[in-house]
């Protein structure tokens, strides 16, 4: 150790704008960085908790678990100490150097530069230990690791860099030293400080103790060490014992969350089996909610022994926003994560809360729709991914599920749908894409609102998987308007301008066609007249054996295949540029002095669909003809 000496190092970039965000923060609720240390001592005790089941040498320094507030006057520091798990120097670097959380880097890449903005950020996201920095201006962490004889320090102020050296430690754990900025001498009050702990941390388990040193005379009586907290695990205490506040911070400790919870779940299963539940789902997103990893994170615990936070077989994936605690007293205290895997039963647990949960928002769908579909609009898209996964849920699932539609102005369920289905209509129609605007944009939907035919508008990223497992809701098959022919004149309901329109003669649209089949060659499947157009010259559609067009390109974008298929152009027989072309397709050399022009409407129907031009060049040069054209 003699000749290690001390390290300095440079945050990565995110971090650094994050510091320099609590640094200069002048955020109202500053205090909440007590609760993110608080929270965070509480989650190293129940780390060391869960490894000392299967190595006991780590509880040599002692098994009471504990964590200590001591607000020194005279050096203007708080100091939080707990004897958990403990860091090393790995620990250090990888914890308070980098972002370790995905949800960090979402919060920086919402930050706006408007300072007020961002500061109301803070509300929205968990920041944890950074937020230090909003009352602190310099920062000193001493730990040392459970089962190691090496104690580490890590000090910064704030400002882009850190350091990192040996130190002298007795016994694991971790001690955070926060010097404090001069406008934050009000954490150094005992009776703030208390007021702090018991407003939002007096659920933490772990006896929280607060001390004094360096105060006047007067202070003496303060300075006695005392447990401030209740410590008792919330979820073992009966539901009329507890407050909405009580429940609320305790979902702020759990879910390390800023907003307040949507609905919370508490009960106790009792027969075949005992366990616990304790559960929330947020108001917001959780910043880590569309991570490819799609952890969740209820909390584990066997006999209020914490066991892990991110077990897959708890909860499905497609609740991963719901946070809380399940405890068990029947899993064996010393299973290890690995073993939860296929653990009948923790199957049979997780396939019975999942049903509670569900039950829950069956409910709240028939009680309170407004609320509903408050939670729909933030977890809809999540809550799809089961459509596509879980066979078993598939039908409660499609019976909760909400959309976009031609037929309404807000959400709408699939049986709200089918009891809107025109005579003769069998089918529910979807289009899929990107984004909402460019869905409602799709070209093909003008024939269907024409005759007042609702198609759905589905503009997450799932929807297009889902629909591959999922062949019909109540009998009536889903069914794309961007694939295979439209069967828009078996279906009852009148196109009232159809009559007004001037529609290029059959035989002229069948000159026309053959002669673009005869241009764009292999670049199209077929080209045929649209019943589905009723503005727009040209459109492309999949061919009825072919995969939806945006899923494809989903599936290309992600190298999941390795080309697109060749597409249908469909053409508009009212159309005026149609009608021309299809007037001039019978002349003497019509291929060559019409090319360009059938070129320029398949790229007209490509940039209608967001697609890429093979040839940007040619297109432009196609353009500037034909405008030169125009304007002779």
């Amino acid at each position: 150790m003699a000749d290690v000496k001390t390290e300095k190092m440079g945050f990565e970039a995110e971090v650094s704008r994050l510091l320099h965000m609590m640094v200069h923060s002048v955020y109202s609720e500053r205090e909440i960085f007590l609760r993110e240390l608080i929270s965070n001592a509480s989650d190293a005790c129940d780390k060391l908790r869960y490894e000392a089941q299967s190595n006991t040498a780590l509880m040599e320094d002692g098994t009471d678990f504990g964590i200590t507030i001591t607000a020194d006057k005279k050096a203007k520091t708080i100091t939080v100490a707990d004897n958990g798990i403990g860091m090393n120097r790995d620990d250090l670097i990888s914890h308070l150097g980098t972002i370790a959380r995905s949800g960090t880097a979402k919060f920086m890449d919402q930050l706006t530069g408007d300072s007020k903005k961002d500061m109301q950020l803070i509300g929205q996201f968990g920041i944890g230990f950074y937020s230090v920095f909003m009352v602190a201006d310099k920062v000193v962490v001493t730990t040392k690791r459970a089962g190691e004889s090496e104690a580490w320090a890590w000090e910064s102020g704030g400002e882009g860099t850190y350091e990192i050296s040996p130190a002298q430690k007795d016994g694991r754990g971790t001690e955070i030293c926060l010097h404090l900025k001069d406008d934050a001498d009000e954490y150094l009050d005992q009776f703030r400080l208390r007021k702090v702990v018991t407003t939002y941390s007096d659920h933490i388990a772990v006896p929280i103790t607060l001390a004094a040193v360096g105060g006047d005379d007067k202070d003496k009586g303060a300075e006695e060490p005392q447990v401030v907290n209740e410590g008792s695990a919330i979820w073992t205490r009966p539901k009329s014992e507890i407050t909405d506040d009580q429940y609320k911070e305790f979902y702020h400790h759990v879910g390390h969350a800023f907003d307040e919870p949507a609905l919370t779940l508490h009960y106790k299963a009792e027969g075949m089996q005992e366990y616990t539940v304790l559960l929330f789902v947020p108001t917001q997103q959780p910043m880590d909610l569309f991570d490819p990893a799609r952890k969740g994170k209820v909390k584990l615990y066997v006999k209020r022994v914490f066991i892990t936070e991110d077990s897959e077989d708890l909860l499905p994936g497609w609740l991963r926003f719901v946070r809380g605690v399940v405890d068990s007293q029947d899993l064996p205290l010393n299973i290890s994560r690995e073993m939860l895997q296929n653990n009948p039963t923790l199957q049979r647990m997780s396939k019975a809360i999942t049903k509670k949960v569900l039950a829950e928002f069956e409910k709240l769908a028939d009680k309170d729709e407004e609320k509903f579909l408050a939670l729909w609009g933030q977890f809809g898209a999540v809550l799809k991914e089961g459509l596509y996964e879980d066979f078993e849920r598939r039908e409660q699932l499609l019976k909760l599920a909400r959309f976009r539609s031609t037929g309404t102005d807000g959400w709408t369920s699939l049986a709200d749908y089918v009891a809107r289905m025109k005579d003769k209509q069998s089918a529910i129609y979807y289009v899929t894409g990107p984004d909402e605007k460019s869905v409602a944009r799709s070209p093909q939907l003008e024939g269907f609102k024409a005759k007042g035919i609702e198609v759905l508008l589905l503009s997450d990223a799932v929807d297009d998987f889902w629909l591959q497992m999922v062949t019909d809701f109540d009998g009536k098959p889903f069914k794309s308007i961007t694939r295979g022919a439209s069967d828009l004149k078996d279906i009852a309901g009148e196109d009232k301008d159809a009559d007004k329109k001037d529609k290029a003669t059959e035989g002229a649209m069948t000159t026309l066609i053959t002669m673009m089949k005869q241009v764009l060659g292999d670049k199209i499947k077929d080209v045929r007249p649209s019943d589905r157009l009723t503005e727009t010259a040209a459109c492309l559609v999949a061919d009825d054996s072919g995969m939806d067009m945006h899923l494809e390109r989903i599936l290309k974008a992600h190298n999941q295949i390795d080309a697109v298929t060749a597409k249908v152009l469909e053409i508009n027989p009212s159309h005026a540029l149609i009608r021309k072309l299809a007037d001039k397709a019978g002349d003497k050399g019509a291929v060559d002095a019409l090319s360009d022009d059938v070129w320029l409407i398949l790229d007209q129907a490509k940039i209608l669909e967001g697609d890429p031009l093979e040839d940007p060049a040619a297109f432009a040069r196609r353009l500037s003809a034909a405008m030169e054209k125009g304007l002779v």
